[in-house]
This record gives structure tokens, C-alpha cells and sequence, in this order.
């Protein structure tokens, strides 16, 4: 005979275990899913060249020479020929300063005053690290 006052035990161990597996397999497979949405790029800016950067480099020596691009002037007369040089040029021209070490501190600033009087204003101190 039957006992309904019998509570029947539910076994729920299968259903963790298979849905367990299927998360594992959502989570190895839903990162390598991509989607791709065909979208029509315009023409102009695959065709365009790029155009390198001309910069102006400025090396101060040891001895207080100032190289502009390995043209030699001396610190006295930079700004006079630093403003013949750049007469021609366009002022967004990128401008790297190197300096020795050992030079005060008034040397590099005069250089540095002296470009940007003429009117660049995209100067870089460079440094060794």
C-alpha cells in the first residue's frame, strides 16, 4: 500500500552536473564567438599618404656651439641666426633640444627663449631617460 504522508525525495545532483557542463561550455566558447557587421569605409582615408615630420634639432655643446641641424653657430649669436634660419620655415615644425649636461641653466633657457621669440611653440627639452 501507499504511504501519502511520504515526502518524495528530489535527486537535483544530475541537473547541477549537466548544467555545470553547459556553463563550462558557454565560457570556453562565448570569447572565440565574434560578431562582423559589414560596414563600407570611406575612400579618402586609405588613400592618403602620410607625410614625415620634418623637425628642427637643436644640439648645445659642451663648449657653448649650438648646432641647427649640424650647421654650427656660436650661444652669442644664436638668436640673430637662429631667426635668419627659421625665416622660411613653418612655425608648427617640431623643435628637439639637446643639451649637455654640464651647461647652466642660463644657456639652454636663452636657447629657449630664443625659439620661442622667433614663434615655434612645439619645443621639447630632450632628455637621456
Amino acid at each position: 500500500m501507499y504511504d501519502y504522508n511520504q515526502k518524495p525525495d528530489l535527486n537535483i545532483t544530475p541537473l547541477v552536473d549537466i548544467m555545470l557542463v553547459l556553463l563550462a561550455i558557454l565560457m570556453v566558447t562565448a570569447p572565440v564567438i565574434e560578431f562582423e557587421e559589414p560596414i563600407n569605409l570611406p575612400k579618402g582615408s586609405a588613400s592618403k599618404q602620410i607625410q614625415a615630420v620634418k623637425k628642427i634639432d637643436i644640439v648645445i655643446t659642451k663648449n657653448r656651439q649650438v648646432l641647427i641641424n649640424k650647421k654650427r653657430y656660436d650661444l652669442e649669436n644664436f638668436a640673430d641666426n637662429f631667426i635668419l634660419y627659421a625665416k622660411n620655415r613653418d612655425r608648427k615644425t617640431p623643435i628637439h633640444i639637446r643639451a649637455e649636461k654640464s651647461l647652466i641653466y642660463d644657456d639652454i633657457m636663452h636657447v629657449l627663449k630664443s625659439v620661442k621669440e622667433a614663434g615655434f611653440y612645439k619645443v621639447a627639452l630632450i632628455t637621456d631617460g
